[in-house]
């Protein structure tokens, strides 16, 4: 049996896709599993945010053909990058384990805290919203590129901090350049934050990923998934959630920003672990409805 992972070409997502190829030749000794990575539009694009270039979607594209072409028979991304959209002929197999979800601020090489006079590097107007009820001397500037890029446009003296996800520094191996975690009650990550998907044809064999998927997180991610989804959100939008399950039981917390008032409101959520789905769209209602505490 040939399997054929196929993967962005920037380091991380190789290390990434790296991970479930590992995976799969232990569960799966007989198979020959490669890889085949491919260039995406959104990484070509780097001189703008990703809402000015058409969103998430530019992750995924090439990626979406080469399965549709059959150069691969799977795709790992990060799910934090796929659309709230999923082609029925491109459906998840399966979500990870979660890796550390959080938001972290690096800082540059040296320094202990964030040089206010030079702006905080991010590209997500999520995190920037919510960076500045935190932060509210700070000023930001997009920042794109891969993350060697941007560390070195850090220490450069381009920034005085960047914003980036802890899952993606750990996997690389730069855990020491963290320089403060945002714990998701200061900014609410992203949907899916952490957690890797693997994406297949309507031929997909889920078996293949048993030990690798992960149920919880399936759940999880179900939620913060569908409330984004209710709220219409894409990638340009500050919309935010994040899922705790706990046995039987989810914990959600979410954020909405109203374009029209520009303002930022969060709310939480908690119940039953099999009313994900459902509990999210409450949440989610209820913010678009003003209630919730304004950011």
């Amino acid at each position: 049996m040939k399997i054929t992972i196929g993967s962005r070409d920037s380091k991380l997502a190789v290390v990434q896709s790296e991970m479930v190829m590992a995976f799969l030749r232990e569960a799966h000794p007989d198979a020959e599993v490669g890889l085949a990575t491919f260039k995406t539009t959104g990484d070509k694009i780097l001189d703008r945010r990703l809402d000015q270039i058409g969103g998430k979607g530019l992750f995924v594209k090439e990626l979406d053909i080469a399965l549709r072409n059959r150069e691969c028979d799977y795709t790992v991304h990060s799910c934090k990058d796929l659309p709230m959209e999923v082609p029925e002929d491109l459906p998840l197999v399966c979500f990870s384990a979660r890796e550390d979800p959080r938001d972290v601020l690096v800082f540059p090489a040296g320094a202990t805290e964030p040089d206010f006079s030079l702006p905080i590097g991010t590209s997500s107007r999520r995190r920037e919203v919510q960076l500045r009820a935190l932060f509210p001397q700070a000023t930001f500037a997009s920042v794109r590129g891969n993350l060697q890029t941007r560390l070195r446009k850090l220490d450069e003296g381009g920034y005085g901090a960047l914003v980036l996800a802890a899952a993606g520094l750990k996997r690389m191996g730069l855990a020491d350049r963290i320089g403060r975690f945002l714990e998701p009650e200061e900014v609410i990550p992203s949907a899916g934050q952490g957690v890797l998907a693997i994406q297949g044809r309507t031929d997909a064999q889920p078996k293949l990923f048993d030990g690798f998927a992960d149920a919880t997180t399936g759940i999880a991610v179900a939620a913060e998934r569908a409330f984004v989804t209710r709220l219409d959100g894409g990638c340009s939008s500050p919309i935010a959630a994040h899922a705790r399950v706990s046995g039987e039981s989810i914990e959600l917390m979410g954020l909405y920003y109203d374009e029209e008032k520009q303002q930022a409101r969060r709310g939480r959520i908690e119940g039953a672990a099999t009313d994900a789905v459902a509990l999210a769209c409450e949440l989610a209602d209820q913010l678009l409805a003003g209630e919730g505490e304004t950011v």
